[in-house]
């Protein structure tokens, strides 16, 4: 049996918990963990990684702009958004209940590696 670690959705987690970060270095603010976004990510994933995709190239610019960590940490985060796109075709279903625990296990555990690095960036 595979570990959840391994598991598509657990990956899923972690690549839209990228986002959410890029997206408040950007801002200068982040709304992390927030039912509504996590809730329409897990019903398109596909879908809804192509519009937050959309949307980061202007958020790496806002954040790059700021300079200091706020660019460092978008640096890292658009990195470990290169490596957790996996390269196979991804889900356009809606997550059962399983998955989106493992989905939000993952989304976890990516913010808890930002937090610990980033600490009052990301909070």
């Amino acid at each position: 049996m595979a570990r959840v670690e391994e598991g598509k959705p657990y990956g899923w987690g972690r690549l839209h918990a990228a986002f959410q970060v890029l997206e408040g270095l950007a801002a200068g603010r982040t709304e992390l963990g927030k039912p509504s976004k996590l809730r329409e990510t897990t019903d398109t994933p596909r879908n809804t990684f192509i519009k937050l995709l959309g949307a980061m190239g202007l958020h790496l610019l806002l954040a790059r702009e700021k300079g200091g960590r706020h660019a460092e940490a978008a640096e890292a985060v658009v990195g470990d958004m290169v490596r957790l796109i996996a390269p196979e075709r991804m889900s356009r279903n809606n997550l059962d209940p399983r998955e989106v625990a493992e989905f939000r296990q993952g989304y976890d555990h990516q913010i808890g590696l930002y937090r610990e690095k980033w600490g009052d960036l990301v909070v």
